[in-house]
């Protein structure tokens, strides 16, 4: 049975109205430097046992979930940024 989201979207042009206070349905945002912070979405994902057990270790305290946020987000960025040097590369040996 699949469960149905609870994370509302954000609509900055919404008012906020004694209903929803009411009700609980107001969602904290974080803010930097003065932008909203979008809510992180909730998944399920299955990862290897050794794998989860390695990244509780090396996030000590902090959340080991936080750090494979922070690891996917990583890698996203650097495969990006080596396509565009690859990219830069390939033009500079085709002109030289």
């Amino acid at each position: 049975m699949k469960k149905k989201s609870t994370t509302a979207t954000f609509n900055p042009d919404t008012p906020i109205t004694q209903a929803d206070i009411d009700a609980g349905t107001l969602i904290p945002r974080k803010r930097v430097a003065g932008r909203v912070v979008m809510p992180k979405k909730r998944v399920t994902l299955y990862l290897d046992a050794a794998l989860v057990d390695q990244f509780k270790h090396m996030a000590g305290k902090r959340g080991y979930q936080t750090l494979i946020n922070e690891t996917l987000k990583t890698s996203l960025n650097q495969a990006s940024l080596e396509g565009v040097l690859r990219r830069v590369i390939r033009e500079e040996l085709k002109h030289a």
